[in-house]
């Protein structure tokens, strides 16, 4: 009975082609706005969550607090290595290190650009590359005897950051120093990332004149140790060197968990806001399809006297138009999806190569697909809710006189 009432609601919306059309276009506009939303929501979440996962979960991260546009923009409160030296000697720490930050003046064959450039001890170059999970495209990462020579992101050498690409070996000028290029990084999926220059902490602090400042220093946390109780130490022994109260605590420590569980309450929030204005779309996609269910009872109104006639039901009746308003949303649901999949597609292929990142990716788990198109069935069904319940509700005499 059921696959009856589909095969008459099909022929019922074959019958009104244009009209259907015109319906679902609400329908599937708001489902594909929903669908590339939630695709590239989840695909940076995983991209983010991939890259913690291979720098492992054993560091810590100590930052001033104040620095509103990020590190290397300097501010009130700032880092030293008397802090450096605090955290080195805390129980369960078993590495360190650090890096500062700053902009610089990159000249390569008589061009000049200005991007930012880090320091970071050669010494303790091992967490450091772990922690950026470093890896040389071309030549080798920084190591302790590197001095004079620097690494550089991808960009340099794909993206035409200058005329000419640079290449390992080619000679560069930093803020006036000439330095070697030993390394070409892998792209790291960020352009700003990818377009940093990388040397040892020594020579940054001679070219920029920068005398004791730390942006960030990096605990790296002994085997079996809990890493909590680890950076709740380092606090401690932070405020006491720094002779502060945890009221007036100038600084923060972050672990992985924190850093990405503030990235998902940020990206939550974006999403949620976004599918509100995409919620829209629906509602209008929604009244679409009640307007057209009122139509069609309307223009039905004398066949529905005849199915009464030979003996359909009010629930048969009602039936009919629930489905035929439900697949008017499915179609829409289907048509959405689809078009989301290849937006979705398409700014992930705009992000890589023309922006250069790969964070921005898109993520099709199955029940984001059949949840969209379980949702627009849903909400074309309780679209045409009120409709099926008054054409189910005609008086069959009246509905047969009806013209």
């Amino acid at each position: 009975m059921i696959t009856d009432y589909f095969i008459l609601a099909l022929k019922n919306l074959r019958k009104r082609k244009l009209r259907a059309w015109l319906t679902m276009l609400g329908i599937f506009i708001s489902i594909a706005t929903i669908f590339v939303l939630i695709s590239l929501s989840l695909g940076l979440q995983n991209a983010v969550e991939e890259q913690f996962r291979q720098f492992g979960t054993d560091k810590i991260f100590i930052q001033p607090r104040g620095q509103i546009a990020g590190p290397g923009t300097g501010g009130a409160v700032e880092l030293t290595k008397n802090d450096v030296e605090v955290v080195e000697k805390v129980i369960g720490v078993k590495d360190i290190t650090w890096w500062i930050i700053a902009t610089g003046e990159i000249e390569f064959k008589d061009e000049k650009r200005f991007f930012n450039i880090i320091g970071f001890p050669l010494d303790q170059s091992d967490v450091f590359i772990e922690t950026g999970f470093y890896k040389a495209d071309e030549g080798e990462v920084l190591d302790e005897e590197d001095f004079g020579k620097v690494m550089i992101g991808s960009q340099y050498k794909y993206n035409n950051v200058f005329k000419r690409p640079i290449k390992e070996r080619d000679i560069i000028s930093v803020n006036g120093k000439n330095f070697v290029v030993e390394g070409i990084l892998e792209s790291l999926g960020n352009p700003a990332d990818d377009r940093l220059v990388y040397m040892s902490e020594e020579e940054f602090r001679e070219i920029t004149e920068i005398e004791d400042r730390i942006d960030t220093i990096i605990a790296q946390v002994e085997p079996g140790e809990d890493i909590n109780e680890v950076a709740d130490r380092i606090k401690r022994k932070l405020l006491k060197s720094r002779d502060l109260t945890e009221k007036t605590r100038d600084f923060s420590i972050l672990t992985p968990e924190e850093v990405l569980e503030t990235f998902r309450i940020v990206l939550n929030i974006i999403t949620a806001f976004l599918l509100g204005v995409a919620g829209i779309s629906l509602l209008v996609g929604g009244i679409g399809i009640v307007n057209t269910m009122y139509t069609s009872v309307l223009e039905r109104t004398k066949e529905i006297g005849i199915m009464k006639a030979v003996g359909a039901r009010n629930s048969d009746i009602f039936l009919i138009f629930l489905i035929e308003s439900g697949l008017l949303g499915l179609v829409g649901g289907v048509i959405g999806v689809i078009l989301g999949f290849g937006i979705s597609k398409g700014i992930e292929f705009i992000a890589i190569n023309q922006l250069g990142t790969t964070l921005l990716q898109a993520a099709f788990p199955f029940y984001l697909v059949a949840g969209s198109l379980l949702f627009a069935f849903v909400i074309g069904a309780l679209s045409g809710a009120l409709p099926a319940l008054q054409a189910s509700k005609l008086n069959p005499v009246d509905a047969l006189r009806y013209e």
